[in-house]
């Protein structure tokens, strides 16, 4: 097993308090499993298996959000992504999930001051006419300080914590090895792909290490909204026009990044002087508008889904600023995702097929998504038609998208098919912008916003100048593929004329049987062999003479020991054959 080559006394000692920890929280049976204790054993570490007490009575989503909560930041952190995963755990662990806070003691300034020298070219005391050793905020990955440039703008500054790369880096693989026996000792979490949920992850993690990357994104998404103006503005007539902004101040805010300071582990973005999203009450003291905000905020993630193909993927409260004039503000572009031309056309189609009570619409975009999946097809069907049936008749306005999402998703467990990985993280914003949105305004509904939008959306998939770029783009590819047709049909021949022309046709059933029948073969033989060493080993022991132990002979001795020793074997690999088909 991988555990054996573990030699390192730094990687043991993470390996033996990860251990603990588990135990104390009632998975002993998953460290035995996994092979944990019988590695730690072999070190010479201890473990005590008692659970501890407050652990007891937690059900289990409590007792693992427990867990990763005392694991430290990298499995905090997997938690807060584990909770966007809608479509893989119920209800009640996302909840647990969602539980989980990024925070962690600041660094001391002391600390930070050598590492900001060096990322900013010189002492920060030096750059900045005012720089804040205090910081606003501290989390498990960075920190972040405030500061005043020399012209007098305000700007935020974030800081990686020194050394924190290392840490998270080891956290990574241990996490990698844990889903590879996860995967093969454990069926109920093999459902779940843990070696692809922790490869998504440390991409993610890695990227968000990566401060030029999050200021990267900030940018293009701040470009996306160069100019642009809500258009829905003029529908709303209970709106104060008094509070609308000027057309000279933009809508959506993105902050601005100051490129000369900012690296991989620093970036220095404009101060937002606004509202945070959880001060309700504020908003209403400084006479803001609850429905514009809401519905301003609908349209700009929308936008971003849709339109643009690059959205915030964690728009909760305190990432977003409500600024004079019904304007929002979006924070902190560490998490992004991202949508192809294909997936934003797959996306809008099920929505419109939910809210417009199409089930076949809805059918088709699933099976898709379930790719290689095995799909009960008709018995899914069945289930999605009862599922927008239910809706059939509702008002728009009295639909709830959230719910509806969430249903569908549970749907989708059951059958055991999980979203693709580009929009995991997309209906996790879907979900939070939604009760963003019933927050600032009770009769907010997801589903009238979207609507307009989807249909826009639609018709522009199907107008002319799309379908004309499309079927340009198509022909294009098809004169490449004619153009290199002689080419690669000479290939082929000269293949066939050498005798190198091969065809592989890959039947994963047929296979298996193959592999079936090699086995039994093997045991087949292996029978065979003990019985003739059972009967030839008998034959020597009637015979006298030749050299002989305990006045028995010796090659009849070994005749039998080998005998047995196969039997051992043979009984212990049918044993283990029986077991693997159960699983």
């Amino acid at each position: 097993m991988i555990w054996q080559t573990l030699t390192a006394v730094r990687d043991l000692g993470r390996l033996h308090n990860i251990a603990s920890i588990l135990i104390r929280y009632g998975f002993g049976d998953m460290v035995r499993r996994m092979g944990l204790a019988s590695a730690l054993e072999r070190a010479g570490h201890a473990l005590h298996w008692s659970n501890a007490r407050e652990s007891a009575n937690l059900p289990p989503p409590a007792r693992a959000r427990r867990v990763l909560e005392e694991l430290g930041p990298t499995f905090v952190k997997l938690g807060q992504v584990l909770s966007s995963r809608v479509d893989l755990f119920d209800p009640d662990w996302i909840a647990e999930f969602s539980k989980l806070q990024d925070s962690a003691p600041a660094a001391s300034f002391a600390e930070i001051h050598q590492q900001l020298t060096e990322d900013l070219g010189a002492p920060p005391e030096k750059i900045f006419s005012f720089f804040d050793p205090e910081p606003l905020a501290a989390a498990s990955i960075a920190q972040v300080h405030r500061a005043r440039l020399e012209d007098g703008s305000e700007v935020v500054i974030k800081v990686r914590r020194p050394n924190i790369r290392p840490i998270i880096e080891a956290d990574l693989r241990w996490l990698m090895r844990f889903s590879e026996l996860a995967e093969r000792e454990s069926p109920e979490l093999r459902r779940i792909h843990p070696q692809e949920l922790v490869r998504q992850f440390a991409q993610s993690l890695r990227r968000e290490l990566d401060f030029a990357s999050e200021s990267r994104n900030a940018q293009r998404i701040a470009e996306n909204f160069a100019g642009y103006v809500d258009q829905n503005d003029h529908c709303d007539t209970t709106a104060d026009l008094s509070y609308k902004s000027p057309p000279a101040l933009p809508v959506i805010v993105i902050p601005s990044v100051y490129w000369q300071w900012t690296g991989e582990r620093v970036c220095v973005q404009e101060w937002i002087d606004g509202i945070p999203g959880r001060m309700l009450s504020s908003v209403d003291q400084a006479g803001l508008d609850r429905k514009l905000l809401a519905r301003r905020g609908a349209h700009a993630v929308l936008k971003m889904i849709f339109e643009d193909g690059i959205f915030h993927a964690d728009p909760h409260p305190g990432n977003v600023f409500y600024l004079p004039g019904n304007r929002i503000a979006f924070i902190d572009f560490g998490m992004v995702g991202r949508l192809t031309e294909e997936r934003r056309n797959q996306l809008t189609r099920l929505l419109l097929g939910l809210i417009e009570h199409e089930p076949g619409r809805v059918v088709n975009i699933l099976l898709d998504w379930a790719g290689k999946e095995t799909v009960d097809e008709e018995n899914l069907t069945l289930e999605i038609q009862t599922f927008v049936d239910q809706y059939h008749g509702v008002a728009l306005k009295q639909l709830n998208l959230g719910t509806m999402l969430s249903d569908l998703l549970a749907i989708l467990r059951f059958h055991q098919l999980s979203l693709p990985p580009d929009l995991a993280l997309l209906v996790k914003a879907f979900i939070t912008l939604e009760g963003m949105g019933r927050e600032l305004n009770p009769d907010f509904n997801m589903a009238d916003e979207a609507m307009p939008v989807l249909k826009q959306v639609m018709h522009r998939h199907y107008t002319p100048a799309a379908l004309i770029k499309r079927g340009w783009r198509v022909a294009g590819e098809t004169m490449e593929l004619l153009v290199d047709l002689p080419h690669n049909l000479s290939q082929l021949l000269r293949a066939a004329r050498r005798g190198r022309l091969e065809i592989h046709v890959d039947i994963t059933n047929l296979k298996h049987v193959g592999n079936q029948l090699e086995t039994s073969a093997n045991r087949l033989v292996v029978g065979i062999v003990i019985a003739s060493l059972i009967i030839g080993s008998s034959i020597v022991m009637t015979v006298p003479g030749g050299p002989s132990l305990l006045g028995l002979p010796i090659f009849g001795i070994l005749g039998f020991l080998g005998a047995a020793i196969g039997g051992i074997w043979l009984v212990f690999s049918i044993w283990k054959s029986s077991r693997t088909n159960r699983e």
